[in-house]
């Protein structure tokens, strides 16, 4: 029997024998490796595009778990969180380049801490990439402070 073509091979990793489209709800949201990063606030120079980090994290991040408080309802209580689709992803600029869904889109393969490869949620803390105890939540700092709690976003060489 032929195999359809969205479907992996037996044993084959989802994220490797699939697009972001082709993905299932399930599989989508396994690709998210829990860092925490997209829930930063960032601040972006008007005349450069240019992003700045701050370790301000979204009222609803939970800094222990670098978890959604209310995942499900999030757009409700935060009318300007980004949702994350195949066609969002290939645009915005500002994910981590650790990012799980901009690794796929840009035809990368997920590094060894990713909790996909390494079978562990830990890993992605282990690794420091996360967030996990580092951030402080949006609700105590006015936006004209933000400049004051910048901090620099990974780069791939930070976790090789």
């Amino acid at each position: 029997m032929a195999m359809a073509e969205n479907c992996t091979k037996p044993g084959e990793a989802f994220w490797k024998a699939k697009t972001l489209e082709e993905m299932n709800p399930q599989e989508w949201e396994a690709l998210c490796d829990g860092c925490g990063r997209c829930c930063l606030n960032k601040l972006e120079d008007w005349d450069t595009g240019e992003i700045a980090w701050t370790k301000i994290a979204c009222t609803l991040f939970d800094d222990g778990t670098c978890r959604c408080k209310n995942y499900l309802k999030r757009h409700e209580t935060v009318p300007d969180c980004v949702p994350l689709t195949p066609a969002s992803v290939r645009q915005l600029h500002w994910l981590p380049v650790t990012c799980a869904y901009r690794l796929i889109a840009e035809g990368r393969d997920l590094y060894w801490w990713h909790p996909l490869v390494s079978g562990s949620a830990e890993t992605v803390h282990e690794a420091g990439i996360s967030v996990r105890g580092r951030t402080i939540p949006e609700d105590d700092i006015a936006v004209e402070n933000y400049e004051d709690y910048v901090i620099e976003p990974p780069t791939e060489d930070s976790f090789k």
